[in-house]
């Protein structure tokens, strides 16, 4: 799973992959609808690797975050509606995938979009585990 090239801009519905880099910034892809558009330096982007969520230990890659419901979920889409849900339930299920998050910091706004960007990036194939994450398995097999 390759989180750095998949990108969030304020200001844009859904998440936006990277296309190729311009003198002035970026020719990005909304992962959904697949339409191209240009983004510039001056834009609010934030890369889906670079995203932390907060632990009562430090902080959790989403990386890690997304792995985890892919695990539980078993490759299948959320079975309920983030958009929809109540944050009660959206906490719960939360710290079923991410045990010791922070309470005070982790907000319901942040739960519903990293719920929301699950079932984006499974629906696009970008949550597929990496060849290094396979051979991580593989060797865990192995011993």
């Amino acid at each position: 799973m390759e989180l750095s090239n998949i990108l969030v801009i304020s200001g844009k519905p859904d998440l936006s992959e990277l296309v190729s880099q311009t003198r002035a910034g970026a020719i990005v892809k909304n992962i959904v609808t697949g339409q191209k558009f240009p983004v510039f330096k001056n834009d609010r982007i934030s890369s889906l690797g670079e995203i932390r969520i907060y632990t009562n230990s430090g902080e959790a890659p989403l990386e890690d975050v997304l792995k985890n419901i892919y695990d539980k979920e078993q490759g299948q889409p959320l079975s309920f509606d983030p958009k929809q849900a109540d944050s009660q339930t959206m906490f719960d299920y939360f710290g079923q995938v991410l045990k010791d998050y922070d309470t005070d910091r982790v907000h319901t706004s942040d739960v519903k979009k990293v719920l929301y960007w699950y079932n984006i990036l499974l629906a696009a194939g970008k949550l597929t585990p990496t060849e290094e994450t396979s051979q991580e398995a593989t060797l865990e097999k192995e011993s």
